[in-house]
């Protein structure tokens, strides 16, 4: 069959791929004729009893719905919170008692000055630098760099100390901030 359709052509014709390609397509399909289908639908029909017997053995049919899992995670009814108090408890300010064991950085300041890197170079052992604090006037107290008092040195035990003359008030503090 091929060879009369070969035949038929010249050689300056052009050969179609898509008419080439239905060709052989239809030489397979004549080939296989019925038995093909016929064996498609018992191919078909086996996965389908394969199928019905798996889905049998899991315990599912086709006439009922299956059955949801039991959910694992299980409910359990919990007790309203109470407030008890807070910690500490001694009623002045309980907030208080959360930053109680904050470490702070506390320091005494004698005095300050500003001069030039110029004159800063030029210190040394023995140099005297003037401050902006009159002999005998009370020291700064601060608290991370926040002043909070003022004090005079005193000596405890062959150390110094500072003894507070004055607490600056917590709005003054406040305002100072700002």
């Amino acid at each position: 069959m091929s060879d009369e359709k070969d035949q038929d052509q010249s050689p300056e014709e052009e050969l179609d791929p898509q008419k080439l390609a239905d060709e052989v397509a239809g030489g397979i399909e004549e080939a296989s004729g019925e038995e093909s289908a016929a064996e498609g639908e018992e191919d078909d029909q086996a996965l389908a009893d394969e199928w019905a017997a798996a889905m049998e053995e899991a315990g599912e049919t086709d006439d009922e719905e299956p059955e949801p899992e039991p959910d694992p995670v299980k409910q359990v009814e919990l007790d309203e919170l109470q407030d008890e108090g807070r910690p500490g408890g001694n009623g002045d300010n309980p907030e208080l008692e959360v930053i109680l064991d904050i470490p702070v950085r506390i320091s005494m300041e004698v005095g300050a000055t500003k001069i030039p890197i110029r004159n800063l170079l030029q210190l040394n052992q023995g140099s005297v630098v003037e401050l902006d604090r009159l002999a005998g006037e009370p020291l700064d107290v601060l608290v991370n760099g926040t002043l909070i008092a003022h004090g005079e040195v005193v000596m405890v035990n062959d150390k110094f100390g500072i003894r507070l003359t004055d607490v600056v008030s917590q709005s003054e503090r406040i305002h100072r901030l700002r």
